[in-house]
């Protein structure tokens, strides 16, 4: 079975011929100043193979959440990260580098550049962001955050690319894709198909309810920059059968 399973933000969780591996794991109802409507529903992870950390933003590598999870499964984090990982009790730690690749249950994994900057506390230093390609029957790309970069037009192989195309506050800082930056995307990839994600899910305490705008606005712009690319919006928890790609 292979299919992709939308979490909310970027925590996706990607099958491809059996293998279960999840993204940047954003669980509960909170982080930091954030807050969403429910806390995932841990039916929903099934029985994951690894887990894959694109960068050390808190929105993407949460303390709580990864205690949700088996402590001895693989977890793959950019090289910088390891330390902490092994320190929250994590004893499989792969750190990795833009360029390496791994195998993970069936499925061959690339490190991929990210163009964003992911200091984890204001004035120290950062570890590095990077995207991951899980190759088997499909190719997935998960892009973590990132903005837009010429060397997407040489990832190879994409079948499916999930995109962030949208944050979390009223203004969208360098080193993210917008909605159509990440439709741009789509003309470097050359994807059979695009799923967005890091949007519409956490806001501030004071904020307006997340609404769909930024989907909608990625679906209009990706029909006229990409229109041979097929773009599906997912509603949180949702899955989308891959096996029609192969």
């Amino acid at each position: 079975m292979s299919g992709l399973t939308w979490l909310g933000h970027s925590t996706v969780v990607i099958e491809v011929d059996g293998t279960r591996l999840i993204t940047d794991p954003l669980l509960g109802r909170r982080v930091w100043h954030l807050r969403r409507e429910a806390a995932v529903d841990s039916r929903l992870l099934g029985t994951l193979d690894a887990i894959l950390v694109s960068h050390g933003h808190f929105d993407h590598l949460d303390h709580a959440s990864l205690r949700r999870l088996d402590r001895s499964l693989p977890v793959v984090v950019p090289t910088g990260l390891g330390k902490l990982m092994r320190r929250w009790g994590f004893v499989r730690v792969l750190e990795v580098d833009v360029g390496d690749e791994l195998v993970l249950g069936g499925l061959a994994l690339r490190v991929t550049h990210a163009e964003h900057e992911s200091s984890r506390w204001p004035l120290t230093s950062g570890s590095a962001s990077v995207g991951y390609v899980a190759e088997g029957s499909t190719c997935v790309y998960f892009a973590g955050d990132t903005d837009l970069f010429d060397g997407m037009a040489e990832l190879g192989r994409v079948d499916v690319a999930v995109l962030p195309i949208s944050g979390w506050g009223p203004r969208l800082p360098a080193g993210h894709l917008d909605a159509r930056g990440a439709a741009e995307a789509l003309r470097l990839l050359r994807p059979k198909l695009a799923v967005p994600v890091h949007w519409g899910t956490f806001r501030t305490p004071f904020g307006a309810p997340p609404g769909d705008r930024p989907a909608t606005e990625f679906v209009r712009v990706a029909a006229e920059v990409a229109p041979d690319v097929d773009v599906r919006v997912l509603q949180i928890g949702e899955t989308l059968p891959l096996e029609a790609l192969r």
